[in-house]
């Protein structure tokens, strides 16, 4: 068996997402979000709901044997904006403190090749 995994860190300005995969990425091993491990919703996204989801995260590769992930880091992205949530980094830095090696860190964020439009008419939004 491998004994390096994928970790898909899905941060957006509302929700953290973590997501352990195998290496081809067809079986996944944990998975945690901000929702699960906070109790307010406004707190979802904030590095702290972010490194307990990683700590579980971490927790359940360890228990399986597995030290080293390689990182796919990812935000919003598309006609939202393409910089990660405030968790992105609280959950890389948990990850690593928890005793994974961390082998290489990805961007994997959608970047929109003139797509969708974005909301508020022509004349953008007006206050």
């Amino acid at each position: 068996m491998e004994k390096w995994a994928v970790a898909h860190i899905f941060a957006s300005h509302n929700n953290i997402i973590i997501t352990a995969t195998d290496s081809t990425g067809a079986e996944t091993i944990a998975k945690c979000s901000g929702g699960m491990v906070v109790r307010s919703q406004r707190e979802e996204s904030r590095p702290h709901a972010a490194m307990l989801a990683a700590g579980q995260v971490a927790e359940a590769l360890q228990e399986r044997g597995i030290k080293e992930v390689h990182v796919k880091l990812r935000g919003a992205g598309g006609k939202r904006g393409g910089t990660p949530g405030p968790g992105a980094q609280a959950a890389i830095r948990t990850l690593a403190r928890a005793g994974m090696t961390i082998s290489r860190i990805d961007d994997v964020t959608p970047i929109p090749h003139d797509g969708g439009k974005a909301k508020g008419g022509r004349r953008g939004r007006r206050v």
